[in-house]
């Protein structure tokens, strides 16, 4: 049973999972790679059931470990303090930001599997990369609620994803299993079940700083394990990560 989430890195997709889990009733263990005493602010704000560290010791405390760094960064992660652990990794491919990863763009492995190869003894599951930090933050349910949401999981291990699953109930959210870390390329950027239909709707006349606004305040929508299935089989695997727009693009 899942008590302690250990978090490796801490922005808005980690941030927003740390409240939920203390909100869940969940311990959390937090960092960074800039130290425990940045995330002062952070641990502050969640309280007795938090408390900032050394990824490694992050890693080594978590029932569950969360990976939530920006994929060129992935080598960094602790892979001897990780090993036999639940790894879930939350991270997106974006060359603009990563960097060109060869093995990702001629698809010979999904951005998981290259993970999995680093983090060899850990169990990997692919969950929460496919939903924006404020729609994750905002869009938890309770069990039976008709509006609960449902998110994507993939992994090799069986056992580690029924254990992500339930972490995900208790979060807020329903989860449709989407097969192994060779698929999980149909929750990344790009595909139809990537944030969009989770976002609100963007009016094209807008700036882009405007529907960057309106796009973080608006609440969006529901998202069933129905829909999700239908938009994960409507996949069709393209060129291999993400665009993050920028002002130049308005």
């Amino acid at each position: 049973m899942t008590k302690t989430i250990g978090f490796i890195g801490t922005g808005l997709i980690g941030s927003a999972l740390g409240r939920l889990a203390v909100a869940a009733g969940l311990d959390v263990v937090l960092s960074n790679s800039r130290g425990p005493a940045t995330l002062a602010d952070l641990v502050a704000e969640l309280g007795e059931h938090a408390r900032a560290a050394t990824p490694a010791e992050a890693a080594r405390s978590g029932d569950l470990v969360v990976a939530t760094i920006p994929l060129g960064a992935y080598t960094q992660l602790p892979a001897a303090a990780l090993a036999g652990k639940i790894v879930i990794d939350t991270m997106n491919y974006y060359p603009q930001r990563d960097g060109q990863l060869a093995e990702l763009d001629t698809d010979e492995l999904t951005s998981s599997e290259l993970v999995q190869r680093h983090l060899a003894g850990a169990r990997l599951v692919k969950a929460f990369n496919n939903v924006d930090h404020a729609r994750l933050a905002s869009r938890a349910r309770p069990a039976g609620a008709p509006d609960r949401s449902a998110l994507p999981v993939a992994g090799n291990d069986e056992a580690a994803k029924a254990e992500v699953a339930q972490l995900l109930d208790l979060l807020g959210y329903d989860a449709v299993d989407i097969g192994t870390l060779a698929g999980s390329w149909r929750s990344e950027p790009k595909t139809p079940i990537y944030v969009l239909p989770y976002a609100p709707p963007i009016p094209e006349d807008l700036t882009l700083p405007d529907a960057q606004r309106l796009f973080f305040e608006a609440p969006g929508n529901p998202v069933s394990a129905d829909r999700v299935k239908e938009l994960v089989s409507a996949a069709v695997r393209g060129p291999a990560g993400g665009y993050i727009p920028t002002l130049a693009d308005s």
